[in-house]
């Protein structure tokens, strides 16, 4: 069985989602409901993220159905009433959503999006945004960090075959290019994005062959005009000194060795040492690719090394984002027929209301603070990041391209202070909150600890 033939993004959610919403119908609420995605704390080391994915959910909401199929698939559970399986078969997102642009910088408790519909469709759609929002933000965040640790060397995806599947590898992809690599070693996410493609060979190409001087030669042959060796499956050095004797033999063609690869041992050394043989040969045209369980930690030591590499392969590292693999991410309802509403549990209290963020900037053009207020107040003066990006549940803007959402993230990323994008010890960015969302907040949980614990919950854990 083919399980891509039955993919239905009307059931990418968890069960509860449909029970709850079973439930809403069958007490007759309707009402309209605002829930706020949003990520709690940094992972250790971090100190901002990379907003992705939203243009992805924004398809995939505003062509939001229930197919036969699946209205087939759910009747068969036993789990729900006809009458509910009839409402889903109507169902359409009707709502607005409010979010960041891809690739804006945000940080801690501020929403990436805010998603108002009535509650049925607000809520059977929370699995979806918070799956699609969290990979693309996961992944566009940890490749802005492997950027920052380049200084302006070249970096390429190649994570695809160490991805969480094929489509995490696509997704993957697109947000390294979003957050500025050169481009990727997925061929079909370069179909499908449009992303420069890049690739050379693999260890096994040359241990085919039975001399490796023979396959740098066969491999020259099928690709004159881009030729990019692999030297280390031997001996790096002598693997260096055989691509100058191809590049001699390439030069009488007129053509020109475009580059060569290191994949294994002491990097920074070898490039250097790889760098002189070169550059004795009157090669200094010639660039070395670095491959090999890379990061933005080792990419930072190796350029402080004084590495004579050019540009970075990057893979499986950055594609599961291996030192930070998840995001404390929610989806939280925040209110419902505009009475603000919040949870009390500990560690997990939540802001309340409609919202938006202001970013200011000192006389610079650097940022200064954040200001989380509520979306009807007044900024202070300040640019409000959160914008309209679906109304009646259409599209009320064009699909930014991602060559503009590489430029906003440029854009936002150098008016980052510097403390800010330490890989190890990052000073926070500041994010104020408005004295009317304060208030707001502590009348609501006033109430909401006297009619549902009965007592002024002054023994009750702060936010």
């Amino acid at each position: 069985m083919n399980p891509w033939s039955q993919f239905a993004p009307e059931l990418v959610t968890d069960l509860y989602e449909l029970t709850m919403a079973a439930s809403y119908l069958n007490e007759g609420m309707s009402g309209e409901a605002t829930f706020s995605l949003f990520i709690r704390k940094y992972p250790p080391g971090r100190s901002y993220f990379v907003a992705a994915g939203l243009e992805h959910f924004i398809d995939l909401v505003t062509r939001f159905r229930f197919q036969e199929d699946s209205l087939r698939f759910l009747a068969s559970t036993g789990k729900f009433s006809p009458v509910f399986l009839d409402h889903l078969r109507n169902l359409r997102f009707t709502g607005s959503i409010r979010a960041l642009p891809e690739g804006r910088l945000f940080f801690a408790d501020e929403p990436l999006l805010e998603v108002t519909a009535p509650i049925i469709e607000s809520q059977v759609i929370e699995t979806l945004v918070i799956n699609v929002l969290q990979l693309e933000t996961l992944i566009a965040s940890k490749a802005a960090r492997c950027v920052h640790a380049a200084q302006g060397l070249g970096l390429i995806d190649f994570s695809l075959r160490r991805t969480h599947g094929v489509d995490a590898g696509l997704k993957a992809a697109r947000a390294s290019y979003l957050a500025g690599f050169t481009g990727t070693s997925n061929v079909l996410a370069g179909k499908i994005y449009g992303i420069p493609i890049f690739g050379t060979m693999a260890h096994s190409y040359i241990t085919s062959f039975e001399h490796e001087m023979d396959a740098f030669r066969a491999f020259a042959r099928a690709f004159p005009d881009s030729t990019v060796l692999l030297i280390d499956t031997y001996d790096t050095l002598n693997g260096a000194r055989k691509a100058v004797r191809l590049a001699r033999e390439l030069d009488a063609q007129g053509k020109t060795l475009r580059g060569v690869r290191l994949d294994s041992g002491d990097l920074a050394t070898l490039s250097r040492e790889v760098r002189q043989i070169l550059d004795e040969a009157g090669l200094g045209q010639v660039r070395i690719l670095a491959s090999g369980s890379l990061d933005e930690f080792r990419i930072r030591d190796l350029r402080e090394a004084g590495s004579a590499i050019d540009a970075f392969a990057v893979g499986t590292h950055m594609g599961v984002s291996a030192d930070a693999p998840y995001f404390d991410i929610a989806y939280k309802l925040v209110e419902y027929e505009t009475r603000p509403v919040l949870k009390l549990s500990s560690g997990k209290r939540t802001w309340v209301g409609r919202k938006q963020i202001y970013r200011a900037y000192d006389a610079s053009g650097m940022m200064m603070e954040d200001w989380l207020c509520l979306a009807d107040e007044e900024g202070p003066g300040c640019e409000g990041l959160l914008e309209e990006v679906v109304a009646r549940g259409e599209r009320v803007r064009p699909e930014d391209s991602l060559e503009s959402i590489r430029a906003r993230l440029e854009d936002d990323f150098r008016r980052l202070p510097e403390e800010c994008k330490d890989l190890g010890n990052p000073r926070f960015h500041p994010v104020r909150v408005s004295r009317l969302l304060q208030d707001l907040e502590e009348e609501t949980s006033l109430k909401v600890k006297r009619e549902e614990v009965g007592e002024t919950g002054s023994n009750l854990p702060p936010m």
